[in-house]
């Protein structure tokens, strides 16, 4: 969700360059945006305050950094914050709205209101250095011929996932008319989207065929994502992509709606006075019947596809 903020403020603050220091594998998400040095590590070779000392070290030494930014507040940068500090940096920290988050996840409480989005909490962090910057909250398509529909039915916890029977079916209503392309990864999500490719006509299983520049290159040609509030609503956002995308025990409300993305693109069970019960969607149903999931009618998405 970073990288969309990164272009918007360095295309008003042209003259500042930002070094993304993060894990290798996430390099292709700001290939393509100026003035971002993307600096990928291997966490393994960093381990403990020792460790984090080093790569304090010799993120200085190579980039000799203005300002710190950490994007993240985990007890890793914590660590490197209290480190830069105390070599004379100023470090500007993300506001992660723990207490209002804890408050919109209680069941009990019935007065759910609209935190502030996370991509404008990663903008409040350049604001605080001094920097102006103002979000468009607009996709921004990438130009080219768009065809076929891409179906990301997994998520990383249960409570964001819609049951793998409603996907299927899914699938099988949307392939009578348009070309289906299945997103995944690992040997489980392939095995099972191989078969839904071949059991269902009209459709593709890309799970396991791309690397992740490969998968946005091909997210960006699609006329539409249909993701779970998952990684793939925000592979598309940073494509350009429009996105419907499905929400269980997680809900927009927390802020954390794909950029860009619409609203009215946003399909829930909407007469829960329980949800959201999470922030990230790793829970147990306090219920026990997942009623958030279970009674998502698929014609509903349908009928957003068709919008």
């Amino acid at each position: 969700m970073t990288a969309p903020v990164f272009r918007e403020f360095l295309e008003q603050n042209p003259d500042v360059e930002i070094v993304m220091v993060s894990r290798k594998n996430f390099e292709s998400l700001f290939a393509d945006i100026p003035n971002v040095i993307f600096k990928g590590v291997n966490l393994d070779d960093y381990k403990g305050f020792f460790g984090l000392r080093r790569l304090a070290n010799e993120l200085n030494w190579e980039f000799n950094p203005d300002f710190i930014a950490n994007l993240h507040d985990v007890i890793r940068t914590k660590i490197l914050d209290k480190i830069y500090s105390r070599k004379g940096l100023k470090v500007f920290k993300i506001n992660k709205g723990k207490e209002e988050k804890e408050e919109l996840t209680d069941v009990w409480n019935l007065n759910k209101v609209q935190l502030k989005k996370t991509v404008e909490r990663y903008a409040d962090v350049f604001r605080a250095m001094g920097f102006k910057v103002e979000l468009s909250h607009k996709l921004r398509p990438i130009s080219g011929v768009k065809s076929g529909i891409g179906l990301a039915p997994f998520a990383q916890h249960k409570g964001k996932m819609l049951p793998l029977e409603k996907s299927y079916e899914l699938a099988r209503i949307l392939a009578q008319k348009h070309t289906i392309y299945f997103f995944g990864g690992g040997k489980k999500e392939t095995e099972t989207l191989e078969k839904w490719e071949r059991e269902i006509p009209n459709t593709k299983s890309l799970s396991g065929k791309l690397n992740l520049s490969e998968e946005l290159h091909k997210i960006s040609e699609l006329e539409l994502m249909i993701s779970m509030d998952s990684a793939n609503m925000h592979l598309a956002s940073l494509m350009g992509t429009r996105c419907i995308s499905i929400w269980g025990a997680t809900h927009p409300y927390a802020g954390f709606l794909g950029f860009g993305q619409s609203e009215k693109d946003v399909v829930q069970v909407k007469d829960l006075t329980c949800r959201p019960c999470s922030v990230f969607g790793d829970k147990e149903c306090y219920r026990g019947d997942w009623a958030c999931l279970e009674e998502l009618n698929v014609q509903k998405i349908v009928e957003a596809v068709n919008l």
